[in-house]
């Protein structure tokens, strides 16, 4: 693909907003979708998170200016104290600090189109809303460069600025790095997304504007993107998909931002056909989903509208974090990026340890899945247990996340070893201590009152093995899941047996062996699982006496082409492509 072809794959996603921005322009009402913060602050968000994609169209050369009075006209409006539309004073940890983020981009890239243009008043204003952020405090995490990004574009344009918030912002930032380019998302237990599309992003684009002032600090954050992206190209697959893992799902092809603000900083230009390679497979695997509606808005979801594995400040806009996937655009037409080959996947070890994100990582021809120690959120994230504290995770199977923990097929527990007690399923929530060494992972937890587990994973041929050592004060059942299969209603053969479980088609298949069990197959309710709206979930049954149950299994899957369900996308113009690949 070329310059003009990612251009236009960035207009055909914004084209259809355009109709839904308020009168005074400094809103973008997307839908009835509400977050915690509400529907004024969550029109505010819309409004501002389109700039993602548009701020490196516009500054790369982009043609397309009819949005451009639109911003100039709702910057004005929503900066201004005495207008209707105006976006209001800021309180400590406010969403709309988040937001600035984006206006600010827009300050440090472009200023000459969406600064210059203000009138005098309207400069004020904006500056003056924006410096509110050095009176409140952030949350400690990512959200520390929020302010730092502000204060670099005030600073930028000659208006009151403030050093010191600053300089403690960088410090707090480097309290959060781990080693070997890992982060975690301030001093908390996670590493997910927030690491590369939100940390080494802004540290980035921060090495990008400010490297003649700030030139050691700028070559540090570059070196580290550099170690990081050893790494992070594991949460990859061949196809472009990436692990689906941790919060903040709904913001989709924003996985791979790290790979397009990596471009555009010139970290290592060195690697641009493959990083171009991983941004291009990766758009491309996304525009095929059935992600819009039918009006072209991106929903909240994943690979389909799916609102029950949303987190709480997933508002009708959010899914627009997604366009920070384009900042490559902003690189000048004659860069070398535009002209070289898009380079295939690169050959990659078939196990990996990845201590610092705590997971082992397996590539096979067309899947990545990470066994993981059983990350926990500090912050009580919905279905934080789904998101961080499964078994495994799989690029071609996804994870499921529950309706409720009553029965079984809303619970949907895959990759998960389910207790039954007291008519609820308990599952492994937080990890009582872990070790990952050596393509291992050894964890403690304990699923409820009464029971302990010791689970060791290690990868096999075409899945990995789980060994669970269960000491329960409480006679149960416990059931031993595998990855969720689809189920596309025509022409999937089941299989339950003595410690067997197995879920197949012409396509592939799932399957679970346990010793001493009893296979059975879950047909789940509809839309728990991330990728597939419709699931069959295979498992086995075992009976939890009182002392010690060890659980021996083994979890795998084949395939002999993509189960990837794609229905129609309403806004990208793809060759549509059905489930069974005909």
């Amino acid at each position: 693909m070329n310059k003009i072809d990612f251009q236009n794959m960035l207009l055909q996603l914004v084209e259809p907003v355009k109709c839904h921005y308020s009168k005074g322009k400094a809103e973008l009402d997307l839908g009835a979708v509400s977050a915690g913060y509400g529907s004024r602050i969550g029109r505010m968000e819309g409004f501002s998170r389109i700039l993602w994609g548009m701020v490196p169209y516009w500054a790369g050369g982009g043609e397309d200016k009819t949005l451009l009075p639109t911003y100039i006209e709702g910057i004005t409006n929503g900066t201004n104290p005495d207008h209707e539309e105006y976006w209001g004073d800021l309180g400590d940890k406010d969403q709309r600090m988040v937001e600035m983020a984006a206006l600010s981009y827009g300050i440090l890239m472009i200023p000459e189109l969406l600064w210059e243009p203000l009138s005098e008043n309207a400069k004020n204003n904006f500056a003056n809303w924006l410096n509110q952020i050095n009176d409140h405090t952030q949350a400690e995490n990512n959200w520390q460069y929020f302010l730092v990004l502000v204060n670099m574009a005030l600073k930028s344009v000659g208006k009151k600025w403030n050093k010191a918030r600053v300089d403690k912002a960088m410090e707090k930032y480097e309290s959060f790095y781990i080693g070997n380019g890992w982060y975690g998302d301030g001093l908390r237990p996670q590493k997910d997304y927030y690491v590369s599309f939100a940390i080494h992003y802004y540290c980035m684009l921060y090495a990008k504007v400010m490297k003649k002032e700030d030139t050691k600090r700028c070559e540090l954050f570059c070196e580290r993107a550099k170690t990081f992206y050893q790494s992070f190209i594991y949460w990859f697959d061949k196809e472009g998909k990436a692990l689906p893992f941790g919060r903040s799902l709904t913001y989709r092809f924003a996985q791979a931002a790290f790979f397009s603000m990596y471009a555009l900083a010139e970290v290592d230009n060195s690697t641009l056909p493959i990083t171009k390679g991983m941004i291009s497979r990766h758009l491309a695997y996304w525009m095929k989903q059935p992600m819009f509606d039918n009006g072209g808005i991106l929903t909240v979801g994943y690979t389909y509208p799916n609102s029950n594995m949303a987190e709480g400040y997933n508002g009708a806009g959010s899914p627009y974090w997604a366009l920070k996937t384009f900042a490559f655009l902003a690189l000048e037409d004659s860069h070398p990026f535009w002209s070289v080959e898009e380079a295939p996947f690169p050959l990659l070890d078939n196990v990996k340890t990845i201590k610092e994100c705590d997971m082992v990582i397996c590539h096979t021809e067309n899947e990545v899945v990470a066994l993981t120690s059983g990350q926990y959120p500090v912050m009580n994230h919905t279905h934080g247990a789904e998101k961080y504290a499964k078994f495994a995770y799989s690029s071609l199977f996804g994870f499921s996340v529950p309706r409720s923990y009553y029965y079984i097929e809303e619970a949907a527990p895959d990759s998960m070893l389910a207790f039954y007690v007291n008519e609820m399923y308990y599952v492994r929530r937080k990890c009582d201590s872990f070790l990952v060494d050596n393509n291992k992972i050894v964890s403690t937890w304990t699923p409820v009152q009464g029971i302990t587990v010791e689970t060791t994973l290690e990868p096999i041929e075409n899945g990995h093995r789980r060994i669970h050592k269960v000491i329960s004060s409480v006679e149960c059942e416990a059931l031993e899941c595998g990855f969720s299969y689809p189920n596309n209603m025509v022409d999937v053969d089941i299989y339950k047996g003595d410690s067997v479980s197995l879920v197949k088609d012409k396509n592939g298949e799932s399957k679970v062996e346990s010793c001493g069990g009893e296979g059975m197959v879950i047909k789940c309710v509809p839309q728990v699982n991330l990728i597939f709206p419709n699931t069959y979930l295979p498992a086995v049954k075992h009976h939890i006496s009182l002392g010690e149950t060890i659980i021996n299994s083994t979890i795998t899957t084949h395939f002999t082409t993509k189960p990837i369900y794609i229905g129609k996308s309403h806004c990208y113009k793809v060759e549509e492509i059905n489930y069974n690949g005909e």
